[in-house]
């Protein structure tokens, strides 16, 4: 049905400047998104989608606070392409969580994130 949500993560608005690299190609982008799973990201330009390779991608949060994932094509329209995160390191994790957090204002929805991040399916 059109219209129905599918997303189980909250997700924060965000334009945060990012690179996206696969071996030695990168290209610039802009974070529309992020959530704990995943996040969406508004490409510079059309870049060569490889569907079963993993992408490194570098957020600038700020001068001081990046975030730094791997990730994996979900989806793409365009310029704007869905990942979703397949690796993160432990300091990534705590910016990812305490932004999210900041923006919801409830922290029991980010537990509840973070509950369904630990679910298996």
């Amino acid at each position: 049905m059109p219209g129905i949500e599918k997303r189980y993560f909250h997700r924060v608005g965000h334009d945060a400047p990012a690179t996206l690299s696969h071996g030695t190609d990168t290209w610039p982008g802009t974070v529309e998104d992020l959530s704990i799973k995943g996040c969406m990201v508004k490409l510079a330009s059309d870049w060569p989608v490889d569907p079963d390779a993993t992408y490194h991608l570098d957020i600038h949060l700020s001068y001081a606070i990046r975030i730094e994932m791997d990730v994996i094509l979900a989806h793409q329209q365009g310029v704007h392409v869905g990942f979703l995160c397949t690796q993160i390191d432990s300091d990534s994790v705590a910016q990812l969580k305490r932004l999210v957090e900041l923006n919801l204002g409830d922290s029991s929805l980010l537990e509840r994130d973070m509950r369904a991040l630990l679910t298996p399916n």
